[in-house]
């Protein structure tokens, strides 16, 4: 779920900014991981509170965090720290779409309203015309309800978020505020991200199988990927410890910022109400581009990408981005905004070198500096052994 409109480089607040790094044997060596660390400093100096990444490679696990994870406490961002993952639920929910296709269960072809009769309609939205395929890649044309002005004021705002946080919001409410508004676009005409898209998404998967979304994602990847930091929250506003507080000044400035940490996931349901570590995230990534979630022909549905408007470095698949970063080097990846939290997970397309990072404040930082520092990093340190 995106709710961040602008990353601020403003003036930095004045937070201790003492650098913690910690190792998980095999451990990679730590002087070349040097650029990734500044990079995590730079974003701490920007106005982050504190930011934590681990990343994953043939050498092993390494972790690293720089300032803090509670402004109260002054407690130092931990690399086990839980945190909501906004937008990289998508990846998630994609997969086990993919995985229902698999099995012959649907197919990404059947439109929105085969599986959900009369849920998209009004105001020119027509789930006749729009397919599965077309949620994933956000090619359907369905608005935004996060951009829906009334629940921007209602939940994204500071007023707002005060006296509704604990509110709980069904799937088919979140859809409704979204066809208030006409479409963006006729589907597969153009590209345009949407929140809605994966809602509707979460809601086929409830269709097709007589479960949740939630209880699919545990049941076909948390558990088989043994990922015991992550969990889809249903009706629970906290965040697992161990974990960090999550901050927000909810217009993008450098203002007072608020502890944002417990709220109702359903504001964002299955576009973004998941929970996981740094750890878990790289083992999901690696996973699934290394081949392990998906046959063959849904690994190139999953890779199969459109291109995005005024981003010429960044194309859109299914759930997932494939982006080119300032060296050349490419990454599949997702970022994930929500509340306080800033994130973004990573790795090459043989999932052999993963990385997921996570901001706990949701107005500054520089989260594609930090790729560019490790990916950019590891393809100068490449050329210069091979020379």
């Amino acid at each position: 779920m995106r709710v961040r409109t602008a990353l601020a480089s403003t003036t930095a607040l004045l937070l201790t900014t003492a650098l913690a790094t910690a190792f998980t044997p095999p451990t990679a060596p730590a002087p070349a991981h040097t650029a990734t660390v500044r990079a995590l400093e730079a974003a701490v100096r920007s106005g982050v509170p504190g930011a934590a990444v681990t990343v994953r490679d043939t050498h092993g696990t390494w972790s690293a965090t720089a300032g803090t994870g509670d402004l109260r406490t002054g407690k130092s961002r931990s690399p086990d720290d839980r945190y909501r993952i906004g937008s990289l639920t998508k990846t998630f929910v994609a997969t086990v779409l993919l995985q229902l296709e698999a099995e012959g269960r649907l197919s990404l072809d059947d439109t929105v309203d085969e599986w959900l009769p009369g849920l998209v309609e009004g105001h020119g939205n027509d789930g006749r015309r729009i397919t599965l395929r077309q949620l994933l890649r956000h090619t359907s044309g369905i608005p935004d309800y996060t951009a829906d002005p009334d629940f921007r004021a209602r939940y994204l705002t500071e007023d707002g978020f005060r006296q509704h946080r604990h509110d709980t919001l069904a799937p088919r409410q979140l859809v409704a505020i979204a066809l208030r508004h006409a479409p963006d676009f006729a589907p597969g005409t153009s590209w345009r991200y949407s929140n809605t898209n994966y809602v509707i998404a979460g809601m086929v998967i409830e269709k097709a199988t007589g479960r949740s979304y939630a209880t699919e994602i545990t049941r076909r990847l948390i558990e088989p990927l043994r990922l015991t930091a992550t969990s889809v929250p249903v009706g629970k506003t906290e965040v697992p410890r161990p974990s960090s507080r999550a901050y927000s000044t909810f217009d993008g400035s450098a203002g007072e910022p608020y502890d944002v940490t417990d709220l109702d996931p359903s504001l964002a349901a299955a576009s973004g109400a998941m929970i996981s570590d740094s750890a878990d995230l790289d083992r999901f990534y690696a996973a699934l581009l290394g081949g392990r979630l998906l046959p063959a022909r849904q690994s190139r549905e999953l890779r199969t990408t459109v291109a995005i408007a005024k981003a010429p470095d960044v194309r859109y698949g299914l759930g997932l981005m494939d982006r080119r970063l300032s060296c050349g080097v490419h990454v599949w990846t997702h970022t994930g905004d929500i509340l306080g939290s800033t994130s973004v997970a990573a790795t090459t397309p043989d999932g052999r070198h993963t990385l997921a990072l996570n901001f706990d404040g949701d107005w500054a930082g520089d989260t594609t500096a930090v790729l560019d520092a490790e990916y950019c990093g590891a393809a100068d340190r490449s050329a210069r052994r091979s020379n």
